[in-house]
């Protein structure tokens, strides 16, 4: 990692700070000065900033209940974004893990772990998300069956891969696919000429949304939860 990187990294220096702070000689790796952005900081090296030793932050991995109007994003012109419902001390290098459309709501996962992320989001994993779907019409049997079987999708060449649905009210079901195609959930039910009134995300391998959390609040997960995603 270069050591610009690592600066910022371990402290809430923004790069430009860091590289200003490394310029003037008050960064020192294993005891000497350092004033060269680009090194390369080797694994074990000790590292100090105007005498306080450094250390980089564990990887952190947190859910969040995702209210409407916000989108799946770390910057955005025009909206709020999932981070920006995090205090400010909480917002470096975190990366959604999973999207929503601005208008769903429910389980979003943030982390500063790709390699645990891409776990959460590489179709060949096949991680499993769980949807509870109102829709604007009761379900038939017909349409259950289709998309439990896989459907042909408005522009899309492959059909989807079965799905498994339950349901719980006569214009609500608990929809679960192990895809992450584009609107998928609303162009499955397009297909079989039903439409999305609200759609809220309730799990994502074994992680299920907490309930104690309130549209915007979020908690660190737990090492269970860690582990067990796809």
């Amino acid at each position: 990692m270069r050591l610009d990187y690592y600066l910022a990294n371990a402290t809430a220096m923004s790069r430009k700070d860091a590289k200003q702070a490394i310029s003037r000689g008050q960064v020192r790796i294993d005891g000497q000065p350092c004033r060269q952005a680009a090194h390369h900081v080797a694994t074990g090296q000790h590292i100090t900033l105007r005498g306080q030793p450094l250390s980089l932050p564990g990887e952190r991995y947190l859910m969040l209940n995702k209210p409407a109007g916000v989108v799946s994003a770390t910057t955005d012109r025009d909206h709020l974004t999932v981070l920006s419902l995090l205090p400010a001390d909480q917002r470096s290098n975190l990366h959604v893990a999973g999207r929503l459309d601005i208008d769903t709501t429910g389980l979003v996962l943030l982390t500063t772990d790709g390699q645990w992320s891409h776990r959460v989001t590489s179709p060949k994993v096949e991680c499993e998300k769980i949807y509870r779907v109102e829709l604007a019409e009761p379900m038939t049997a017909e349409a259950e069956q289709a998309i439990e079987t896989g459907l042909q999708l408005h522009n899309d060449a492959r059909q989807t891969r079965p799905a498994r649905v339950v349901a719980v009210a006569e214009t609500v079901i608990e929809l679960a696919i192990t895809e992450g195609r584009y609107h998928q959930v609303k162009r499955m039910m397009a297909a079989v000429g039903n439409h999305v009134v609200a759609l809220h995300r309730l799990q994502i391998g074994a992680i299920r949304l907490d309930p104690a959390l309130a549209p915007g609040e979020s908690r660190p997960l737990t090492g269970q939860e860690i582990q067990s995603v796809c």
